[in-house]
């Protein structure tokens, strides 16, 4: 008895430490959530009143009929990082300022972080289409990937299980599954070298078909990517997220006739 109890002490200490890793974090996560919690359920709102009303302070009369906003956009991303471990640190120091709601690393395992109905703070500046808000209408998804490397057949087998389930519980779109270089052409390449043609297989993301028309002469790019989603101010860098998305083997700014035709049919699919 006197050799197993030193084998059981250390199974439990390795335990509590494993579960005692990120209790910190956790903490201030549930103590968070207990604040935000506080602000939904104040009925009347709090710091909501419009002042200065010419037929007085505005009435409360709390209605039967609402529901918890949820994500219309779902955002991938490489974590540019050398492994979970360093993701999670990363997401759970305060100074950073920056989450993901999932976290898939190389072996496929899934770290949730933030609830789906919350606002994680993963797309930064960017935009979609009118939304400039990204972080407030999507759900982020880190793939462990220093962005140099491929994606394993586990880590995505993992990303399309989450995938589905997203889209199923929120009704999500397929066109509006999408990668962080499109919606922030100017800052960021991420998901890099990602095999956006499978996930668009599986119903993620829209694909160009195989066989492809010559546009019209009438043909405007610009206005395509537009409508596609992109943010066309900068119109290089709109190219560019168009291509390492779509094109993948020529990111250059510069639209080849080829590229036009891609172009061409995914901007009717977007209509």
């Amino acid at each position: 008895m006197a050799k197993i109890f030193p084998l059981v002490f250390v199974l439990l200490f390795a335990v509590g430490c494993k579960t005692s890793r990120y209790a910190k974090s956790d903490k201030v996560y549930k103590n968070l959530a207990k604040g935000y919690a506080k602000l939904i359920e104040a009925a009347p709102p709090i710091h909501q009143g419009i002042d200065s009303l010419q037929q007085g302070p505005q009435l409360w009369v709390g209605t039967v009929n609402f529901g918890i906003r949820r994500a219309n956009f779902v955002i991938m991303h490489h974590t540019a990082q050398d492994s979970v471990a360093q993701t999670l640190m990363t997401f759970t120091t305060p100074r950073t300022q920056v989450s993901a709601h999932y976290v898939v690393g190389r072996d496929g395992k899934v770290y949730q972080m933030v609830n789906d109905y919350l606002r994680a703070q993963h797309a930064g500046e960017s935009r979609w289409g009118n939304s400039s808000d990204i972080n407030s209408s999507s759900i982020g998804i880190e793939l462990d990937n220093n962005g140099n490397e491929p994606y394993s057949d586990q880590q995505i087998q993992s990303l399309c299980v989450i995938l589905a389930t997203l889209k199923k519980r929120y009704n999500i779109p397929a066109s509006n599954f999408i990668g962080h270089a499109d919606i922030a052409p100017t800052r960021k390449p991420d998901p890099n070298n990602f095999p956006w043609k499978v996930l668009a297989e599986k119903g993620f993301g829209l694909w160009y078909d195989e066989v492809l028309e010559t546009p019209p002469v009438t043909f405007d790019p610009v206005i395509a990517l537009r409508i596609i989603g992109y943010d066309v101010r900068n119109i290089d860098a709109a190219v560019v997220a168009f291509k390492r998305h779509f094109i993948q083997t020529d990111i250059t700014p510069a639209l080849t006739e080829w590229d036009k035709s891609v172009l061409f049919n995914l901007y009717r699919k977007y209509l």
